[in-house]
């Protein structure tokens, strides 16, 4: 499990906008990118072309659930 003290210093690395922790997930708040990073065995791969551009009704569902839309 990802620590708030970490999540709160970790950043999307394209954009630089906030994360926010889904399940396995860590998802930018950026409307235009729409990243997802996974996290494998409680380490987040904050690599963008690792990284998953999420469909927007997926991503505004996460945000509404998580006070960012």
């Amino acid at each position: 499990m990802i620590k708030k003290e970490l999540l709160d210093i970790l950043c999307c690395p394209e954009t630089k906008a906030d994360l926010v922790l889904e399940g396995n997930f860590l998802i930018s708040t950026d409307r235009n990118t729409r990243r997802k990073y996974r996290i494998d065995d409680d380490i987040p791969v904050m690599l963008i072309d690792e990284s998953e551009v999420m469909d927007i009704n997926e991503w505004e569902n996460v945000m509404k659930k998580h006070g960012r839309l």
